[in-house]
């Protein structure tokens, strides 16, 4: 039997409600504005992102490791096998500009036909992913949205310039 000090959530497991988060952003959004709600939404996502890329031994790994097999963990753990967070088409480098294919977002649910929900959340989680693998800095942008008639949720990434962990190790 687990410990209830250790794992207060014994019989409903890790996951909850999507139904639920979505009641939280509402009232984050509420509190503080669509904007800065946005920029919070954002921020939590890249957090997530750099702890997904640090679980998955993933950091600074660029040079070793293919986009190919980044999309297929990110598959793996984001996807209908791990977290649920949205799927993923394909991440793809197109010039200087990294591309992330997806669909079904944590974001958009309960969204109807039309909204203009931008998906913050995931956005800030492949930013702090990609961020994380990369070491470079991004601005990421959604540039399609299956909300918006799109067929898909795109989200490009620009580069900004190199992370130098030396100077602040947390990035």
């Amino acid at each position: 039997m687990a410990d209830p000090a250790k794992d207060p959530r014994q019989e409903l497991g890790n996951f909850g409600s999507i139904g639920e988060m979505k009641a939280i952003v509402s009232g984050i959004e509420d509190a503080l504005g669509e904007k800065a709600a946005a920029i919070a939404m954002l921020s939590a996502g890249r957090q997530r992102g750099k702890e997904l890329a640090t679980k998955l031994n993933l950091v600074d790994k660029d040079a070793s490791v293919s986009l190919e097999e980044i999309t297929e963990k990110a598959q793996l753990a984001l996807g209908k096998e791990g977290t649920r967070l949205c799927v993923i088409d394909k991440i793809i480098k197109d010039g200087d500009v990294y591309k992330v294919y997806t669909r079904e977002t944590f974001d958009s649910v309960g969204e109807i036909q039309g909204s203009t929900r931008v998906a913050s959340f995931t956005m800030g989680a492949f930013q702090g992913f990609l961020e994380s693998f990369l070491n470079l800095r991004l601005q990421g942008t959604q540039i399609e949205s299956l909300l918006q008639g799109g067929s898909c949720d795109l989200f490009e990434y620009t580069i900004m310039g190199e992370i130098n962990r030396n100077v602040r190790p947390e990035l």
